[in-house]
């Protein structure tokens, strides 16, 4: 039984609640640290030069929007983007795994080198916004002829880095160091399992000659209004593992299925097999984990039973121990299921499989002022997302901090917005010039810390 409180109590107890409440809300926004000195001097003129660039940066992102191009056939875009660089007195890198761009200002002081990323693929998805430079684009990908989309805001990050570009070669000598920018291919992966985006950029040397101490990138959202800005220490993104399942029977008449070996059968024990590995032997305590299966093929006839079932899904996880362990069980439960019928199963990991995207822990303490600093925003911890970034790969190999910008109109509600990914996804143009201050306070905060 619980105690009834006291009168007093009861009266208190609301705005006790209240103040609780704005308290767990105001832990979201990092505590005010002022500023090293050597970057509250550029301030201003990030300030006051990204604000001057705004609508060629909104006509940036208008083009590659209208002409998007998918992984690897980024050739318009990577050809835009550093005819715009060497303008500005990059030292370039065309061609870097097929189409990326890898681009390097010295700064006129010495200092860190700093990386800063942005991918410019687009994806198989037919558009259905209407604007004046919505696409009409089609392209073939894995053989067959697809339309073709900005979908999940790659072409804002495009703009967003051409941006950051100028605005950083405009105060090029007061620079405390060197600004390294990669343009990306091959974000959304590539058909038949092909390496390619970041993981080959790193392999061809986009991180040699010099290499930086940091990596910074971010990403447009539908699902946060323009403003926000979410961030994490630690994992932030799933690592993504795609898995097909070859299950092998014996074809047979379906009034006689004695005479055979059902796969269909024992591809949907399989189906319930995987999931206990889910519920039943994963530790969901130390992170959580998901395994879907999204495909199951098999049969031409109501009255025959199959001689094989293909079946294909994904696997998301943030911890790669869990990720090893899981794919582990993964063939075993399958193939020992497939046993017990008396047939076989195969279980397949496609090679390009994403990381977990982990935001380095000390590095996220020391930016996130930065990220409250930039004007207008409102920053918060977001909850881990289940969507795959290879920008893994390159937080893999130097400390990385990847965060979140929200990308809907404020009034609209968020949660409600088309998503990334769908034909009427929607990207407000106001959260470009929020993106371009984001990565300049990002880029001359550490380089001042640095030098301090």
């Amino acid at each position: 039984m619980i105690p009834r409180l006291p009168s007093p109590v009861r009266r208190l107890l609301p705005a006790a609640l209240a103040a609780l409440s704005l308290c767990a809300a105001a832990q979201d926004q990092p505590a005010p640290v002022p500023a090293p000195a050597a970057a509250q001097a550029l301030y201003p003129l990030i300030a006051q030069r990204s604000q001057a660039i705004e609508q060629k940066v909104i006509g940036w992102r208008r083009d590659v929007h209208q002409h998007p191009e998918l992984g690897n056939q980024e050739r318009r875009t990577a050809a835009l983007v550093a005819a715009h660089l060497k303008q500005l007195g990059y030292e370039v890198r065309e061609g870097v795994a097929v189409t990326g761009v890898v681009a390097t200002l010295q700064g006129g002081r010495p200092g860190p080198v700093v990386a800063l990323r942005a991918d410019m693929d687009a994806l198989p998805v037919k558009e259905q916004v209407d604007l004046p430079f919505a696409s009409k684009v089609r392209a073939t990908w894995d053989g067959k002829e697809v339309d073709v989309m900005h979908a999940c805001g790659h072409d804002g990050h495009v703009a967003i880095l051409m941006g950051v570009a100028e605005v950083l070669a405009s105060m090029k000598d007061q620079l405390p160091g060197t600004v390294k920018l990669l343009l990306q291919p091959a974000e959304e992966k590539l058909p038949n399992g092909e390496i390619g985006g970041s993981r080959r950029m790193l392999a061809e040397g986009a991180f040699d000659a010099p290499k930086p101490e940091v990596v910074f990138g971010l990403h447009l959202w539908a699902a946060t209004n323009t403003g926000a800005i979410g961030y994490r220490a630690g994992p932030i993104t799933a690592g993504s593992d795609a898995f097909k399942i070859d299950v092998k029977g014996r074809q047979t008449h379906g009034s006689q299925p004695w005479s055979g070996i059902d796969p269909i059968v024992l591809a949907s024990q399989i189906v319930l097999g995987l999931q206990t590995i889910e519920s039943r032997q994963v530790n969901v305590t130390q992170e959580p984990s998901v395994l879907s299966v999204g495909t199951i093929q098999g049969g031409t006839r109501y009255n025959i039973i199959p001689e094989e079932v293909k079946m294909s899904g994904t696997l998301r996880t943030y911890d790669e121990g869990m990720r090893t362990f899981i794919m582990k069980r993964m063939g075993e439960t399958a193939g020992l299921i497939a046993q017990s019928g008396g047939g076989s199963a195969h279980v397949h990991f496609e090679p390009d499989g994403y990381a977990a995207t982990v935001n380095d822990p000390a590095l996220t303490a020391r930016m996130v002022p930065s990220l409250a600093r930039v004007p207008g925003v409102r920053t918060h911890v977001m909850p881990k997302s289940t969507a795959g970034e290879d920008f893994s790969f390159f937080a893999q190999a130097v400390p990385g901090l990847f965060v979140f910008l929200g990308a809907t109109p404020p009034g609209q509600d968020a949660a409600k917005a088309p998503a990334n990914h769908s034909p009427l996804f929607f990207m407000d143009e106001a959260s470009l010039l929020i993106g371009v201050r984001t990565l300049a306070h990002l880029t001359v905060d550490y380089m001042a810390m640095a030098a301090k």
